[in-house]
């Protein structure tokens, strides 16, 4: 593999909350060789002249769903798997052209899109799965209608998110379905939820000992539980159960979060997510019934960042769009400047979602030996965060694990 130098540029520090000036960055075999002034590179090295812009790692997101590749959630279930895996892989190289290098998806994406990265087959991000999202009968991953008595939600098919599941027995059995599958975590739907058809937001899901046997499967694989989460009701048992990682939370309490801080949790809060819904629900044929839903989550959702940050509970990026709405991506950025600051943005989506993603210190960071997931950014999102905006406008060159897959400064 070439080596490639970085020179003449800024680079972001994450951790630090700083740019650094007069810094090269060594790139050989995927990974970063070497941080510092002057240096030297092998023959035959790439040379990249950043004429002053900034380096920084790639972008996490922590909460996607690939195989959404229509609002139509059905419609992509019942697609031909050859046919939502080339949707998938389109939705995944989208993602990377915004900046991002990681995703971590909530429930759909399978052992095949992970290897089609790393094969070289999608140039896209790569993949961190938890396979399906498991749900309660009639709970929020299950899309049946009341009077559908069919069995199960066809989980068999690529393009379903979620996995009917109830009992202890049967929760035992799912999750280690999901890890022989080659989960890196195990997602649950602990509360109700905005898109699925039976239950309120209020709804609690999962019994305690069925969420309690799933974190047991998951601690003996050393993996972790992810849930989908508003109620503080409801996060405050996920957290009391052992869940580590807590999506959404726009209706966390302060003392919640306290709690959730010293368990060591982190939330994914995912505001554009109901933004979108929001601003474009009426033309997918969301109802007065769904809008009530939207509207409760979406009027907590800043508040939540305000008592997330203040309790020192960890947040990691994310963002929760299906279908259409993709085109909302960026738009978290500028929900999340609301409150949070443009260091504790880019933290959230690159050393926070590394963590998370089980990358700690090798991704999300610029070091050497840490993979070289790098993007090229005009100008210092520190100080306009607005620059990780606009679907990539402002990010020139795009590189995963030492693969230049976006190339635009010449």
């Amino acid at each position: 593999m070439t080596s490639i130098l970085f020179t003449n540029g800024k680079v972001l520090d994450p951790e630090g909350g700083v740019t650094k000036s007069g810094l090269d960055v060594l790139v050989e075999n995927g990974r970063i060789k070497s941080v510092g002034s002057g240096l030297d590179a092998p023959s035959g090295t790439r040379r990249i002249d950043l004429a002053g812009r900034t380096l920084m790692p790639g972008l996490i997101d922590c909460h996607v769903h690939v195989v959404a590749e229509t609002l139509d959630l059905w419609a992509n279930i019942i697609a031909p798997t050859s046919l939502a895996a080339l949707r998938s892989a389109r939705v995944m190289e989208e993602a990377l052209q915004r900046g991002f290098t990681t995703l971590r998806d909530l429930g759909g994406a399978d052992i095949g899109l992970v290897r089609g990265v790393e094969e070289g087959l999608i140039g896209g991000p790569r993949l961190i799965i938890c396979g399906k999202g498991l749900t309660t009968t009639g709970g929020h991953a299950d899309l049946r209608r009341r009077t559908d008595d069919r069995p199960g939600m066809m989980s068999d098919r690529l393009g379903s998110m979620g996995y009917v599941v109830d009992g202890v027995d049967a929760c035992r059995a799912a999750a280690r379905e999901m890890i022989k599958g080659g989960a890196r975590f195990i997602k649950i739907m602990a509360n109700g939820g905005v898109s699925s058809p039976n239950d309120p937001i209020e709804s609690i899901q999962f019994s305690r000992e069925e969420i309690a046997a799933i974190v047991e499967e998951a601690e003996n694989a050393n993996i972790y539980v992810s849930a989908h989460l508003y109620t503080d009701r409801a996060i405050r048992r996920a957290v009391e159960l052992g869940v580590h990682s807590l999506e959404h939370c726009n209706l966390i309490e302060p003392e919640t979060a306290r709690m959730a801080a010293e368990k060591g949790c982190i939330a994914v809060p995912t505001l554009v997510a109901y933004e979108a819904l929001h601003l474009e629900g009426k033309r997918f044929g969301f109802g007065e019934t769904e809008f009530s839903k939207i509207d409760v989550v979406r009027n907590g959702g800043l508040r939540s960042l305000e008592i997330m940050r203040d309790a020192g509970l960890k947040m990691a990026f994310g963002s929760d769009l299906l279908g259409e709405l993709r085109k909302y991506h960026c738009m978290e950025f500028e929900l999340l400047a609301k409150v949070l600051t443009p260091a504790e943005i880019i933290r959230s989506a690159t050393v926070i979602g590394a963590e998370l993603c089980g990358y700690a210190g090798k991704l999300g960071v610029i070091t050497p030996d840490a993979l070289a997931d790098l993007i090229v950014v005009d100008g210092d999102p520190l100080e306009n965060i607005a620059l990780l905006q606009d679907d990539g406008a402002h990010i020139p060159l795009v590189m995963r694990d030492g693969l230049i897959l976006k190339d635009r400064l010449n």
